[in-house]
């Protein structure tokens, strides 16, 4: 389930447009060139499309870069946002690209991310570092999978790297403050945690707690496989105990 949170971060790249080049933009009111302040506003159900990405927002504003003049450095798509790829869709109240800064930020009430097997919410911004690396989701992050497992956190930040291929691919999801994973039968609670994609596991940590159907297991430290759904709790060393409670099965009469 985890391991969907990373269709996030992966919209995030999509949605990275240099908007350098030719870009289609449409307006069902009209479009305006500000020179004083070197930007482009389109209102009314604007529309601007380059390749396979396509933004929609009732005002689309670029600006151009003060230097140059006839690239954009900044685009804010405001109101009615809606973002449209071959690999997922978002929604929300305003995005802003900083070219120069190298970031994506998108904020909602919620923020909304689909794809073909995850939906994506947060209450704070999400936000793409290109020359970092590396994604953030902050307040009220769920990420629901096409089984109805729930990942919950108030923040996500997930990291990314080369591979062989020198490609991008996402190395590890940190997952900070009121954790809590949910599937059919489990909840696993705890302070943080973090998931490795290479293995498909998370390690969670401080005061974790497994209930499992009334089972309940606490610990310092838990790691789940998502591999084989296994999950085992741990002591933090000679300090750290673990500790248990099961419920009794009823006899049949």
């Amino acid at each position: 389930m985890i391991l969907r949170i990373t269709t996030l971060i992966l919209f995030l790249l999509i949605i990275k447009p240099t908007f350098a080049g030719d870009i289609k933009l449409d307006a069902d009111e009209r479009v305006e060139y500000h020179q004083k302040e070197q930007k482009l506003v389109a209102k009314g159900n604007a529309i601007a499309t380059k390749d396979n990405l396509t933004i929609k927002a009732s005002t689309l504003i670029g600006y151009y870069n003060p230097k140059t003049k006839n690239k954009i450095s900044r685009v804010e798509a405001i109101m009615n946002v809606t973002m449209i790829s071959p690999e997922a869709s978002a929604w929300g109240d305003k995005m802003i690209y900083d070219i120069k800064q190298d970031t994506a930020i998108l904020t909602g009430n919620p923020a909304k991310i689909k794809t073909n097997d995850a939906i994506i919410t947060s209450k704070g911004p999400i936000t793409y570092y290109q020359s970092k690396q590396k994604a953030i989701a902050k307040e009220n992050v769920t990420a629901t999978d096409s089984k109805g497992n729930k990942v919950h956190a108030d923040l996500m930040t997930a990291w990314f790297t080369k591979d062989n291929n020198n490609k991008l691919v996402l190395d590890k999801i940190d997952i900070e403050k009121n954790v809590k994973i949910v599937s059919s039968d489990t909840t696993i609670t705890a302070l943080r945690g973090t998931y490795y994609a290479k293995s498909n596991t998370v390690k969670l940590f401080d005061n974790v707690v497994i209930n499992q159907n009334g089972n309940i297991l606490k610990g310092a430290q838990a790691e789940t496989n998502l591999n084989t759904g296994i999950s085992k709790i741990l002591s933090s060393g000679n300090k750290g105990r673990v500790s248990g409670v099961f419920k009794e099965k009823k006899k049949k009469e």
